[in-house]
């Protein structure tokens, strides 16, 4: 056994402790992606939609942290099996995550009886935002992250602005 391996031949990242660095890395990551998320859902709650504040942080953080534990899982895979043995794949604990918030951005979009419009829609796109937002921050890219979300904040203000407008003016119509 060479010296990073424990008594059991398993790497660092799996003892009690683990790798402290690492760990204290992928925290790091995860309390971003739970920032931002904040900011995405704090923009939802605002907007009284569905998927608000607890949700999108919630889902910001928990991307972040199944994807920094794919990361940490693919390289003891590495160091504790010979080469073929075993296979570790990130990409499809990614394509596993946009899955399941596929179901969750679901129940967020509905049909109005009374005149059968779709509501919802944006904010399921901002569940799937934030869990890519996650994800982005469990891989460093922070600046991608954050400039991101900044986009996204606008999008959903500038945007809501016209849409009601364009909303009042197609009401207006409607009344003569």
């Amino acid at each position: 056994m060479g010296p990073n391996n424990t008594s059991i031949g398993m790497t660092n990242h799996l003892s009690f402790f683990g790798n402290w660095f690492g760990q204290i890395e992928l925290l790091t990551q995860i309390v971003c992606a739970m920032v931002l998320g904040a900011a995405l859902g704090l923009e939802r709650e605002r907007a009284r939609k569905p998927a608000g504040f607890r949700t999108l942080v919630l889902i910001s953080g928990s991307t972040a942290l199944l994807v920094g534990l794919a990361r940490v899982m693919t390289a003891d895979f590495g160091n504790i099996f010979p080469t073929g043995l075993a296979e570790a794949d990130p990409v499809r604990v990614i394509q596993s995550i946009v899955t399941a918030v596929g179901f969750l951005g679901a129940g967020t979009i509905f049909r109005r009886k009374d005149d059968d419009m779709v509501e919802g829609l944006t904010t399921a796109a901002t569940v799937l935002l934030a869990a890519a937002v996650g994800i982005a921050c469990a891989l460093n890219q922070f600046i991608v992250a954050i400039g991101v979300t900044v986009i996204a904040l606008i999008v959903l203000r500038a945007l809501s602005v016209v849409e009601r407008a364009r909303h009042a003016r197609k009401y207006r119509q409607n009344k003569l």
